[in-house]
């Protein structure tokens, strides 16, 4: 089911970064039911194919593209841009691409620290200019849509890089919102809660982590379904979203409201030396 209309997106060329797993994925999948015509990138090139074959296997007519792309690379991310625009530009870059994992901040070295900052910040600032300047080159409007997350609000113990990364995510939009919006470009952010994705579920909520069912820390008492935050995706992907720019809009069944992330990682804050290094080892 779905509250919007079969051709809400057609017309519509879609990059979305980390678009071959998780919330991307997803998000795609429902762009390419809406009519969009499909771009997504990542490292893994057959991961990205693979879902690109998925896609059309289960949309008649699915127009899906991929290109393998470290955004962490200013090179890489202009020679993706060019490929892409060979065949026609882009109407909305999504950027969603991210890396986060546990630990305590006192034992991050400085590659862990770049790890983070260099996908989420560095990776999605390379790939808002690039696509901001072919747009006001051209003299064409422009949508970027940026996923970050409620600690750019509250800040959270143990993933300080990404909160940091994405706090700058959300600088970064509120700033060129108003130098580009002259332009015709308009720039917003996403704060997803919890959306469970297979394989970083674990990896960011390892056993123990926790002081209560997750769920519980939500005032609606569940976990999102992935397809409620496809559609707010595709609502600010739409035309009918084009007086809205500079925003952050939260979709987290109202978590971030009981405080600083809520009950997550409580129970990591009491947590000794051999647990961490479990955790580490793990």
């Amino acid at each position: 089911m779905t509250m919007f209309k079969a051709d809400l997106l057609a017309g519509k060329k879609i990059l979305i970064t980390g678009g071959g797993t998780g919330l991307g994925k997803s998000i795609g999948r429902h762009f390419v039911d809406l009519g969009a015509h499909l771009v997504i990138c990542g490292r893994r090139k057959e991961v990205l194919d693979a879902t690109a074959d998925e896609f059309r296997a289960a949309v008649a007519g699915a127009r899906v593209d991929t290109v393998a792309c470290d955004v962490r690379d200013a090179a890489q991310v202009e020679s993706m841009m060019d490929t892409i625009w060979t065949r026609g530009p882009l109407d909305v870059l999504l950027c969603n691409a991210a890396a986060n994992f546990i630990a305590r901040t006192d034992r991050l070295s400085p590659r862990a620290v770049d790890a983070v900052l260099g996908i989420v910040l560095h990776g999605t600032f390379y790939c808002t200019i690039a696509a901001g300047r072919r747009w006001i080159e051209a003299g064409r409007p422009g949508n970027v849509i940026s996923t970050v997350s409620t600690p750019v609000m509250t800040g959270q113990s143990f993933t300080a890089p990404s909160a940091a990364a994405k706090a700058g995510v959300l600088a970064m939009t509120r700033s060129l919102a108003v130098e580009w919006g002259p332009k015709g470009i308009r720039l917003n952010c996403v704060a997803p809660g919890l959306f469970p994705t297979e394989g970083a579920w674990e990896r960011l909520y390892p056993p123990g982590s926790q002081v209560e069912p997750q769920e519980r820390g939500v005032p609606l008492r569940r976990f999102g379904k992935h397809s409620e935050l496809a559609d707010l995706y595709a609502y600010l992907a739409a035309d009918g979203s084009g007086y809205l720019t500079g925003d952050l809009i939260v979709m987290d069944g109202g978590r971030w409201m009981q405080g600083a992330g809520g009950p997550t990682f409580r129970a990591m804050q009491d947590w000794d030396d051999g647990q961490w290094d479990a955790l580490r080892t793990r």
